[in-house]
């Protein structure tokens, strides 16, 4: 394996970690946003109020883009062990 294959390697590996962490962490910045406006408006300040909504939606959200994610994952992973036989040492 050459140091260029490896560093294509963790530049694929490093852009599917963005791409499959991106949906969750945005739901949980805009739901964020949404519940400070929530809270500034209402002048409730709640803790509570700031996590529990936020830890729903994005379980909620990780349970439907399950099938999304594992799809990635194992092309990634099919891709990588498919490549094998083409590194050279």
């Amino acid at each position: 394996m050459t140091a260029d294959s490896a560093i294509g390697i963790a530049q694929q590996a490093l852009g599917l970690v963005l791409l499959l962490s991106f949906p969750l962490l945005a739901l949980g910045l805009v739901l964020g946003v949404m519940i400070s406006l929530f809270q500034a408006v209402t002048q409730i300040q709640e803790m509570t109020l700031t996590f529990v909504p936020k830890m729903i939606a994005v379980f909620a959200a990780l349970a439907y883009l399950t099938p999304w994610m594992a799809e990635k994952l194992i092309t990634f992973t099919r891709n990588i062990f498919l490549s094998f036989p083409n590194l050279n040492s």
